[in-house]
């Protein structure tokens, strides 16, 4: 069986009650939503009737990943669409594109990122953070990665997420730079080395990102499995951290159920 993410994890499937979760600090809210911004026809009811996807979505939500600048731009006109269709207090995460990541693989790539910049940055004061997912086979080279994260850092001052899936960055040299540069390690379930699980990088940056388990991309999460991340999402809100929460597991719609059931209790709205 493998190992938890959460700590009361194994609750779910021993029959332990898992640990109530804390309420969360109103000076630091928890965003919580989906990569993306679709609503299986079983959640309907959820949301209301009237509206775009996005404005129905966030209308029970106040986050979204925005996985699909990923794999294609998108124009600021665009960007700056969504964001005029969301409460205030509505947050975006924007993937930065894969030809800066796993085409480029950080590596002189400073044009690129500026092109990116200049569209995802017209989401204007709901642009919450940047998610920068590398590719499993990109090693920590401290050299490169400075190099990339400075030209990052000169040009953007907001938020950014980064999830590493090669075991190298998992060590505290990557860490200590992470740090140095304001830049928060993902927490991903599954987990891809035996350090992440625990949070790194910048302290005052939590975002956890659940691509669903044991079957990625599918699974849905026990609700004890989801009542301990609650109490970890809660108890980083009360230290103040900015706190994300997004779920991956949408290939079969559980991502929209799993995130409904997480902000309830969490008072996100």
């Amino acid at each position: 069986m493998q190992p938890s993410l959460f700590p009361d994890d194994d609750a779910a499937r021993t029959g332990r009650a898992a640990a109530a979760p804390l309420p969360p600090s109103p000076l630091s809210p928890v965003s919580v939503g989906c990569a993306g911004w679709s609503l299986p026809r079983a959640v309907w009811p959820e949301f209301p009737a009237e509206g775009t996807h996005l404005q129905r979505y966030a209308a029970r939500f106040n986050a979204v990943e925005i996985n699909s600048s990923f794999y294609r731009p998108h124009q600021p006109a665009t960007y700056a669409r969504w964001a005029d269709s969301v409460p205030e207090n509505f947050r975006f995460s924007v993937k930065l594109p894969k030809t800066i990541t796993h085409q480029q693989r950080l590596a002189d790539c400073t044009a690129l990122l500026e092109t990116f910049l200049s569209q995802a940055t017209c989401l204007g004061q709901r642009l919450g953070c940047l998610l920068v997912q590398l590719p499993p086979s990109l090693a920590f080279d401290r050299a490169k990665a400075a190099a990339f994260l400075d030209v990052l850092r000169q040009r953007h001052g907001g938020p950014v997420a980064l999830e590493p899936r090669h075991a190298s960055w998992f060590t505290e040299a990557a860490n200590a730079l992470l740090a140095a540069c304001q830049v928060g390690r993902v927490l991903a379930d599954p987990v891809v080395d035996e350090a992440g699980r625990i949070p790194g990088g910048f302290a005052d940056l939590l975002y956890v990102r659940l691509h669903g388990s044991p079957h990625m991309y599918y699974s849905a999460y026990p609700h004890p499995v989801l009542d301990a991340l609650k109490g970890r999402l809660a108890l980083a809100s009360r230290s103040g951290a900015n706190v994300w929460c997004i779920f991956d597991n949408t290939a079969e719609g559980a991502a929209v159920e799993d995130a409904l059931y997480t902000t309830r209790g969490l008072a996100l709205r």
